[in-house]
């Protein structure tokens, strides 16, 4: 489900996000060109994405509960490398 339009950062995310979450459904979408120029820009440009997952571990989960388990599966990227994300989480069937 790789996708190699990626840049690294990207393909690390959706990496990680398969391996602890195992998604039905997973879109990560670079964001940082529309960013450029504003705060939190990086020049190496992968600093803001928005995923989109859709799996079964959210079945029962609030919205808080579901972004809390998109952000430990990522861990240090979002702490040295990615300034904003955006999740849209949801459960299979929702």
């Amino acid at each position: 489900m790789m996708n190699h339009s990626l840049g690294p950062v990207g393909q690390d995310i959706q990496a990680r996000l398969e391996a602890a979450l195992s998604p039905d459904y997973l879109a990560v979408i670079d964001d940082s060109e529309k960013h450029r120029g504003h705060a939190g820009h990086d020049a190496r440009g992968e600093s803001h994405f928005t995923v989109e997952i859709v799996a079964a571990a959210f079945a029962g989960q609030s919205r808080v509960a579901r972004q809390r388990a998109v952000n430990a599966a990522l861990g240090d990227l979002l702490v040295e490398r990615v300034h904003a994300l955006a999740i849209k989480a949801r459960a299979p069937g929702e």
